[in-house]
């Protein structure tokens, strides 16, 4: 017990749960004055507030029929309401209730005589003040009167709730996208220094063919387009970056005709396939209007991961295609090693890794499914995945032929 109020034993808690919800000294609200007034109403007496109480005075969020802000802690009728949590306190007379006859809010210009305070107990078990009724005449209210300022004591704390998971909301936007302009900062800058050395590459791999024709060796100059052929799609993937980093959606946005076949021939060709694996594409011709950048990376990321993590001797990949009227529908069947069906919705979450090596015996990053994914939204499709542990996998993911 204080020397001129008490004070709870969980006091240096409840102040921390009290400053969580930063909304001491703020401005005056709405919601708060509409449950004062309505208070008011109920109890039909002149004051109402909602008060809160920090270590050394109670301010009023909400002040209806008084002009008072705020008052010493050591006079606040509160400071005795948040003593008892599990019932509102009730002083029919101040003037002859020994604990506040001599209160300045009794004696002076206040006039406080009638009081009932319903404490705002939070989720976390805190009293952070009180909703209460103040009248200058004695007084007594009715079980339902009592009973309709406990429903809007409940009502006060979800207002405080509600604001302050908007500020954390804003908080947190804040600081995504601090951190998304970084990150296109940082794409801008990555893009920009590793483009020059890439065309320094795909330069000299043209010299170096160029030079291999001449003196007849077929072998070395097909190694040489090769190199010349990657440098040029790594160019092309910079360039959508650099685009990407001045404006987020152009990486979707920027939509062409994309011959399917010619795409993911390109894509094999270019990757490093153990002799044990067989991937077999579609032969018809089909032309997608869509981000060619994106549709390219969802469909290497997903065959890189057939390919990692298949166990067989003779390993099986399979991509086919389907018109589903507004969507264009690919569907990548494995025989690898499979997902276990608990680790199915897992799959696309970020960093989510449920194989710590794959074949090769590298590490996963759990990055590429979640990309997928993402890239698979921008594009207004779905993906799907069907396994079965030791078997293999299904992925089928559609994207929508005319975007917004």
């Amino acid at each position: 017990m204080n020397d001129t109020f008490p004070v709870p034993e969980n006091e240096d808690g409840r102040l921390k749960s009290l400053f969580a919800y930063d909304m001491m000294d703020t401005e005056a609200d709405t919601a708060f004055d509409e449950l004062t007034a309505l208070a008011s109403e109920i109890a039909q007496t002149p004051i109402a507030l909602v008060t809160l109480l920090d270590g050394s005075r109670q301010w009023f969020k909400s002040a209806h029929g008084t002009e008072l802000k705020q008052s010493p802690r050591e006079h606040a009728f509160c400071s005795h309401t948040i003593m008892d949590q599990s019932q509102p306190m009730i002083v029919q007379d101040a003037r002859r209730d020994d604990r506040f006859k001599n209160n300045p809010l009794v004696t002076g210009d206040t006039q406080v005589v009638f009081y009932a305070g319903i404490p705002l107990v939070n989720e976390d078990g805190f009293a952070l003040g009180s909703l209460c009724v103040i009248d200058h005449e004695p007084k007594q209210l009715s079980d339902s009167q009592i009973k309709a300022l406990g429903t809007l004591a409940k009502q006060v704390l979800t207002q405080m709730e509600l604001r302050r998971k908007i500020a954390q909301l804003e908080d947190i936007n804040k600081a995504l996208t601090e951190a998304n302009i970084f990150i296109q900062k940082f794409a801008h800058m990555a893009a920009h220094d590793i483009k020059n050395p890439m065309s320094s590459i795909m330069l000299t791999a043209q010299a170096l063919e160029a030079r291999l024709k001449a003196v007849g060796d077929e072998k070395s100059m097909g190694l040489a387009v090769m190199v010349y052929k990657a440098a040029k799609r790594l160019i092309n993937l910079l360039n959508e970056m650099l685009d990407y980093s001045k404006e987020p959606s152009a990486l979707v946005l920027k939509q062409q005709d994309v011959c399917l076949p010619t795409l993911l021939k390109s894509i094999v060709d270019h990757s490093d396939l153990p002799n044990n694996v067989n991937i077999s594409l579609p032969q018809h011709e089909c032309i997608v209007r869509t981000s060619a950048v994106a549709l390219e990376q969802i469909f290497m990321n997903l065959l890189n991961n057939a390919v990692r993590y298949n166990d067989k001797e003779a390993g099986d990949i399979k991509i086919s295609y389907t018109d589903e009227g507004e969507h264009h529908s690919f569907t990548i069947k494995d025989n690898g090693i499979g997902i276990a069906a608990k680790n199915i919705d897992r799959i696309f979450d970020r960093s989510v890794t449920l194989n710590k090596v794959d074949r090769f015996n590298k590490p996963g990053k759990g990055l590429g499914l979640y990309t997928v994914k993402s890239l698979v939204n921008k594009l207004e499709g779905d993906i799907r995945v069907e396994s079965t542990l030791g078997e293999g996998s299904v992925f089928t993911f559609t994207i929508k032929k005319q975007l917004a």
